[in-house]
């Protein structure tokens, strides 16, 4: 069985601007092993956005494929491809996305009843990744009540609770306070080596990058150490 929980290779991604084709991403390969964390750094509009959309399988890519747990994205129809996300891949973004009218239990129990699991059950688990995160005394607070570094920690503790092999993290750092980012970072690489989780987060913080296991810079295209 592959070591490798998530896997790209000769990935090629093109939008049309006016009349003109612009290539994004050009030939791109990418490795990811279980528990590993990479941060992917870049400048604005090189499509480090673009490439976690392609990694999730949220678009297409027009040439490569993308391997999540060794399954290949482009094989999966609709409702296979969600199966997978909800099962291996987890999502954490620089804006929470949490619903303003749930709870932090109910947020974080959504993705496990989605998978098919009952509520009870749900409550369970979301209550010990809510646990796990450290706001065990917060779980009936809506989100609108919770700090910003708080509201981050609903959203990995949503990300985590279906124990997924990988975490995609869209700028998960940029909204918070020094204080709250390094909150933030210790709180996923102990997730790292307790649940084996790998990582890759997209970020411009170049603290929280050079405190990853390996640097990756998105340039014409492809990722350069």
């Amino acid at each position: 069985m592959s070591n490798w929980v998530l896997q790209a290779s000769g990935l090629v991604k093109a939008f049309t601007d006016g009349e003109r084709q612009v290539e994004v991403l050009k030939g791109l390969n990418l490795q990811l092993a279980k528990a590993q964390s990479m941060a992917i750094i870049g400048s604005s509009g090189s499509g480090k956005s673009t490439l976690l959309q392609l990694l999730a399988g949220l678009e297409q890519p027009d040439a490569g494929e993308v391997l999540v747990v060794g399954k290949c994205l482009s094989n999966l129809n609709g409702n296979q491809a969600a199966k997978l996300r909800n099962q291996h891949l987890g999502f954490v973004f620089q804006f929470h996305h949490l619903l303003a009218e749930f709870s932090a239990l109910e947020n974080v129990m959504l993705p496990h009843m989605m998978a098919g699991n009952i509520p009870a059950a749900a409550k369970l688990k979301a209550l010990a990744m809510l646990q796990r995160v450290g706001l065990e005394n917060r779980t009936s607070h809506r989100p609108g009540a919770l700090s910003g570094g708080e509201r981050q920690r609903v959203a990995i503790a949503r990300a985590l609770i279906n124990e997924p092999a990988c975490l995609l993290m869209d700028e998960p750092t940029g909204n918070l306070d020094q204080h709250n980012a390094q909150q933030i970072l210790a709180l996923l690489k102990q997730l790292q080596v307790d649940l084996g989780t790998a990582f890759i987060a997209v970020t411009h913080d170049l603290d929280l990058a050079c405190q990853l296991d390996s640097q990756q810079r998105l340039q014409d295209g492809k990722l350069v150490p």
